[in-house]
């Protein structure tokens, strides 16, 4: 039995229907199923009675506590986070009661768990914190890709609360020998991503003939990374990642803003082509966000080196199918937005 937070969200649900594609061992799910969680995305397994669900929030400690000895799991997979920058700068609170204050009284339910767990269960059980190369701060066009040792130097809301869970994931193993192991992965991409991420942004807007929003210059650089990689890296850290190491996971694939919404254009114009025109005219260059860091890039030579990992989907291959995904399930992300909508009506309701 395993834990999975946050497991109704973007890269939380692809790692659950991946783990269940690949294996039996039983999930218990904890999503608070804010805007950004979306129970459509296990349909899969919605008659799989190994798949467990409970909607709740990672700082209730009662809820927490009570999952942990009735299910008593040998691992904790934390993808439970407020993820988006853009709304980070807007609302910088709710990244705080999350990513920091919910964080740590996730970490302390799990210490309490764990203490009462017999030697050899101790020594077998495993947490893993999932979080971002933001942590590290921006780097120069010619800068070297960040490792593990660069220095966290957090410039957003959403980065710096991210940061704070992290230095608490190494206080906690360092202090009370909880085996913590963080991974910090580059932009993730693919199915299921709440539509107001760049590259399901940029799909569905020109689907529906909207402007295609490009920040500043459109040169901002990111290293984008298929969510199936992704969650292939998660398995391994899980396997033989060794406590209180931190494991970059990259998808070798730095592309350009504008340059990545000219390809989904261009793939766009051959899958679903207009009548008398490119997608690539509906694109809009608007006025940047605060402190937009120019460019990240991952270094993975550690994982690849002590675990054998590296990205297998070809940036091209993984872009395609992507858009594909989100031209044939454009339901989902209708229903996904709608859900949204709602959920921050009940969540500023008196």
């Amino acid at each position: 039995m395993i834990f999975v937070t946050g497991g109704a969200g973007f890269i939380g649900g692809n790692f659950v229907l991946d783990w269940f594609a690949r294996s039996g061992e039983p999930v218990v799910n904890i999503d608070k199923l804010t805007y950004a969680g979306n129970l459509d995305t296990l349909t899969p397994l919605r008659v799989n009675p190994a798949h467990v669900f409970a909607r709740g929030d990672i700082g209730d400690r009662g809820f927490i506590g009570a999952l942990l000895r009735q299910h008593k799991p040998r691992a904790i997979i934390n993808f439970a986070a407020q993820t988006h920058v853009d709304r980070s700068i807007q609302r910088p609170d709710h990244f705080i009661d999350t990513n920091i204050v919910g964080t740590f009284h996730l970490l302390e339910s799990v210490r309490d768990y764990w203490s009462t767990l017999a030697p050899g269960e101790r020594g077998a059980f495993r947490f893993l914190h999932i979080s971002t190369d933001e942590v590290y701060g921006a780097l120069t066009l010619d800068d070297p890709p960040f490792s593990e040792a660069a220095a966290c130097r957090p410039s957003s809301p959403y980065s710096a609360s991210k940061a704070s869970g992290d230095h608490f994931m190494r206080a906690w193993h360092h202090t009370y020998g909880l085996p913590v192991v963080t991974t910090n992965c580059s932009n993730n991409y693919g199915p299921y991503q709440f539509p107001e991420k760049l590259i399901p942004l940029t799909i569905l807007n020109a689907l529906n003939g909207k402007n295609l929003p490009v920040y500043g210059d459109g040169l901002y650089v990111r290293d984008w990374l298929h969510v199936s990689d992704h969650c292939a890296a998660i398995r391994r850290v899980l396997e033989a990642g060794r406590p209180g190491e931190i494991y970059n996971i990259g998808g070798l694939n730095e592309r350009r803003n504008i340059d990545l919404v000219h390809a989904i254009c261009a793939i766009l114009d051959e899958m679903q082509p207009l009548p008398d025109k490119s997608y690539a005219q509906q694109i809009a260059f608007v006025a940047d966000r605060p402190g937009h860091d120019r460019r990240y890039a991952i270094n993975i030579d550690k994982i690849r080196r002590e675990l054998g990992w590296a990205p297998k989907i070809s940036p091209d291959q993984g872009l395609r199918e992507t858009v594909r995904w989100y031209i044939e399930n454009r339901d989902w992300a209708q229903n996904a937005v709608s859900a949204a909508v709602i959920s921050r009506q009940e969540a500023s309701a008196p």
